[in-house]
């Protein structure tokens, strides 16, 4: 859960970073002119409330606190300056503090220091309700018709419950051993061998003080703390799918989320090493049973050949590498798991999921559970696994998106809930200022946590009965089709979904033309010319879900506005397309939250230019405010049959048609498919895999040395990606398409590294790349990082400054040899023991202001001016100079006065942010009178 409530000025500066730090906090490349963040820190209003820069030597880091605890979640923590990212810190131990390294930090003007989570602001200004386009409306709609089977409904098996805990084991990239613990519940008199559900839980705090209020994300856990029972918070949906004759398996992952903040990918590679050791652990009891965990004796056996993986939060982006990962081998430096795959993977399931990767696996069938009311990963860009594998492979495997109204992030899971849980739980929708109508405990819309609990664990039912089981009937409450579960009620939840028995049609690209009251946007685009959405839209569509870049090209959707009823908005690809054998034609689009009454005729021009009116299609907005994710597409469908009646040549339809019924209005149309019923069988395509490495170098002392970014391209046939490079100085990525090939060498991007003796900072060039069309992309991201290997120049300083009362004090910092970095430290203030201290009333007020935010009174000794902390002069020297000058500037008053002292030393900071303490100096005011 991420929420801070407490309003936090904002920043008139922008850091930028010369270099990309991964490791303990992810630091990514952006744009700015050169500076000095000390420098920044000393100004009076240089870095808003909750800002500072602490620590010493290697610890020195930028920092935010919150005024409040951040509950461990999901999302991830980002350090941005407007709307550029500076890096993704190390979270404290407080759960209040965020920590980035300073090592390559810049500084640049005229932009806002934020801290930002699933595109939700932590530390900036509240959102006000009911602004910039969205409505808190709340129209309760009519009860979609139930579906005649109901999988929510108990089966007739009995049920065991028990647990294992097995030898904790070493994954690559986390210190400490990571548990194998888990809970099992089965049936005990089914027959036969049984088929698999593994859940995995997401990311939440770790240990617990029993009898306490305290909680930790530490791992192992510090005596007297417990490890938080995550794993058996899914106990009533495990306990639906066993009575249903499933064997299930709840995996404990404390020692992930205790440890993946050091992870490059957020923890994916590591949750999917974990569940293929559990996996590779059922394979081989389900060989020879006599020594498995007496709970995994007590119930069925278990058929490997059919097994759904369940994830939750950053357990659902870990359950899509597992399975990707099942398909097609990893990395072997990457993997912890290194044995056979002896299972079959029919389909995930993904509840209020992560995907910072963008890389879901399109050949394994998934349903993925979006909460209306997240205040976790509140973006909900779990819509990505359904729009992301548009086009990836055979387009069979369906991908289902489903939309609960009222529910939150950790309700889904009992150890998350307060009433239920054995350690401390709360609540993750973020209550602002106000009561939200939609999202606030007690409103009409909002699920209560065992209403949440059951919806949730129904619609995991589902999923296993049409993915595992087979059973088409169940297909209508996934598919869009507008079906209910009854024993969901009184949940209200809306599906549409791509893949399956669809067809391509309609799906927006630059190359689509569209006239008469409509344009095709960019769904990530800072230009609000080209955007879909305004940038100051309240609220989210998960649809538009950032990632590592913007603008983002290849994602695009066609935006629609209309002045009168009447008039069509035609939208024509750049090829006919075909609706052959399909039976009706299912649009996705969606309209404001809380809008109601909007329409469309919906009719078909084909090659020939004649036309056919399939019928009227009406879309409702969400229920939404400001802080939910509700531009969320409607599924709507129209029958073909009048198109056939028409003569239309359905192989060749060359546009479509959306004219409005209504006087004014907006939508905004993602794509539109060809739809017949049925659950096609799905095969995995062979699949080119593409996972980009990271290379550290030495620059060396001479020459240009040029180093490839690794790349491992593996599988089988050819496919194309999307490949992004920033650029070294402004951060804006480019990109191309490019076709790989497994071994091949396709993605070459150089790096030279020219060598030299100058003192400088580690320098990263990275790339990332993103799937188009027959590839997986497992490490998205890379890149070469290059260390410095010079010593830092001796630092010389004045050791004596003499001023008359009304001129500066001046000390001069010299470098016996310029750099190419900037190097930073600090004048420390100290205190005068032997006679009378330079005072604050004889320095200008304006230098005190600036420099320590205020001007003290009454007057004290400078090294006393702030009440916390050293006192000290920010000493920043630019990359190419070989000095600066220090000053403080006094004032003259007619007070006739003894001679005033400054005790001083110089702290610079070599490329590790060690303290290097420098000479001692002095400075003598003079009387002027």
């Amino acid at each position: 859960m991420i929420r801070v409530t407490r309003v936090a000025a904002a920043a008139t500066a922008v850091l930028a970073l010369a270099a990309a730090v991964p490791g303990t906090a992810y630091a990514a490349q952006a744009p700015g002119s050169p500076g000095s963040l000390s420098d920044l820190a000393g100004r009076a209003g240089g870095l808003p409330d909750g800002w500072q820069i602490s620590g010493s030597g290697a610890d020195r880091r930028l920092v935010w606190t919150s005024p409040e605890r951040v509950p461990m979640g999901g999302a991830r923590v980002e350090f941005h300056a407007g709307d550029r990212l500076l890096g993704r810190p190390e979270p404290a131990p407080d759960g209040r503090s965020f920590r980035l390294p300073l090592a390559g930090l810049r500084i640049g003007q005229d932009a806002d220091l934020r801290v930002v989570a699933a595109g939700r602001r932590l530390d900036g200004p509240a959102a006000t309700p009911n602004s910039a386009g969205t409505s808190a409306r709340v129209r309760p709609e009519a009860p979609l018709p139930a579906n005649p089977v109901d999988p929510g409904k108990p089966g007739t098996y009995r049920t065991t419950t028990g647990s294992y805990d097995l030898k904790p084991v070493k994954l690559p990239g986390y210190e400490a051993p990571v548990e194998m613990r888990a809970t099992v519940v089965g049936p005990t008199n089914a027959p036969g061998k049984r088929p698999v559900a593994l859940f995995l839980h997401g990311r939440h705090a770790t240990c617990y003080k029993p009898g306490g209020g305290e909680v930790t994300g530490d791992w192992p856990c510090k005596p007297g703390f417990q490890p938080i029972p995550s794993e058996r918070g899914y106990l009533g949906a495990q306990k639906l799918l066993a009575s249903q004759g499933y064997v299930t398996v709840s995996i404990a992952a404390n020692g992930i989320n205790g440890q993946d903040w050091k992870a490059e990918d957020a923890g994916a590679q590591g949750r999917s090493s974990l569940v293929r050791r559990h996996l590779g652990s059922w394979a081989g009891w389900a060989d020879d049973r006599s020594g498995a965990p007496a709970a995994v004796r007590a119930t069925a056996p278990a058929d490997l050949s059919r097994v759904m993986l369940v994830g939750h939060s950053r357990g659902g982006e870990g359950v899509n590498r597992a399975a990707m990962d099942s398909l097609d081998k990893p990395p072997a430096a990457q993997d912890g798991y290194r044995g056979p795959v002896r299972w079959k993977i029919r389909g995930n399931v993904l509840i209020g999921p992560t995907i910072f990767g963008q890389n879901p696996v399109a050949d394994v069938p998934s349903m993925t559970i979006l909460p209306g009311c997240d205040g976790d990963v509140s973006d909900l860009q779990g819509q990505v696994f359904a729009d992301g594998t548009r086009g990836i492979s055979r387009g069979k495997a369906l991908h289902s998106s489903v939309y609960m109204v009222g529910a939150n992030h950790n309700f889904f899971n009992t150890e998350w809930t307060p009433g239920q849980a054995k350690a401390p739980a709360e609540d993750d929708f973020w209550p602002g200022e106000t009561a939200d109508p939609v999202c606030s405990p007690g409103k009409k819309t909002r699920l209560t946590a065992t209403q949440q609990q059951t919806a949730g664990a129904t619609y995991i039912a589902a999923a296993a009965r049409l993915f595992v089981a087979g059973d088409d009937n169940v297909r209508p409450l996934l598919d869009g089709t507008g079906r209910r579960a009854p024993s969901a009620d009184p949940a209200r939840v809306l599906t549409h979904a791509v893949g399956g028995n669809r067809t391509p049609a309609f799906l927006p690209d630059p190359a689509t033309t569209v006239t008469g009251g409509g344009r095709v946007c960019a769904q990530i685009d800072p230009d609000p010319k080209r955007s879909c959405l305004p940038p100051d839209t309240r609220g989210f569509s998960p649809h538009f879900a950032g990632w590592e870049t913007s603008p983002e090209p290849g994602r695009d959707a066609v935006a629609l506005k209309w002045s009168r009823a009447g008039a069509p908005i035609t939208v024509t690809p750049a090829r006919a397309v075909s609706l052959h054998g399909a039976e009706s034609l299912a649009l996705r689009a969606f309209v404001p939250p809380g809008s109601t009454g909007t329409s469309f005729d919906v009719a078909v021009v084909d090659a020939a230019g004649k036309r056919a009116v399939l019928g009227r299609a009406g879309v409702e907005g969400l229920p939404g405010t400001d802080r939910t994710a509700s531009w969320w597409a409607r599924e709507v469908r129209v029958p073909l049959a009048a198109a056939v009646r028409a003569g239309v040549d359905l192989k060749k339809v060359k546009s479509l048609e959306l004219t409005p019924r209504s006087a004014s209005g907006q939508a905004w149309l993602i794509d539109a498919w060809g739809w017949r019923p049925g659950t096609p069988a799905v095969e995995p395509a062979a699949l080119t895999r593409v996972d980009i490495g990271r290379l550290s170098v030495k620059e060396g002392d001479s020459g240009v040395r040029t180093y490839r970014i690794p790349v491992q391209a593996s599988g089988h046939g050819s496919g194309r990606l999307r490949l992004f490079v920033p650029d070294p100085v402004t951060g804006r990525a480019t990109s191309r398409i490019v076709t790989v090939r497994p071994g091949g060498s396709e993605i070459d991007v150089k790096v030279p590294v020219t060598g030299n003796t100058r003192y400088g900072r580690e320098d990263t060039r990275d790339i990332f790349v993103k799937a188009v069309a027959g590839v997986v992309v497992g490490s998205h991201r890379g890149g070469v990082t290059t260390l410095n290997d010079d010593p830092m120049p001796k630092i010389t300083i004045t050791p004596a400054a003499k001023a008359t009362e009304g001129r500066k004090l001046v000390w001069k910092v010299s470098l016996s040899a310029v750099a190419d970095a900037d190097i930073s430290g600090e004048l420390e203030f100290k205190k005068v023991v032997n006679g009378t201290e330079l005072s604050t009333a004889d320095i200008d007020p304006r230098w005190l202001e600036r420099w320590f935010g205020h001007v003290p009174n009454p007057a004290r000794p400078l090294s006393a001016a702030v009440t916390e902390g050293t006192v000290s002069l920010p000493v920043n020297i630019p990359a190419g100079k070989l000095g600066v000058e220090l000053a403080v500037p006094t004032v003259k008053d007619t007070v006739r006065e003894s001679d005033e002292l400054v005790n001083a030393q110089l702290m610079m900071y070599n490329d590790q942010w060690e303290t290097i303490p420098g000479p001692k100096v002095t400075g003598t005011v003079r009387d002027a009178s």
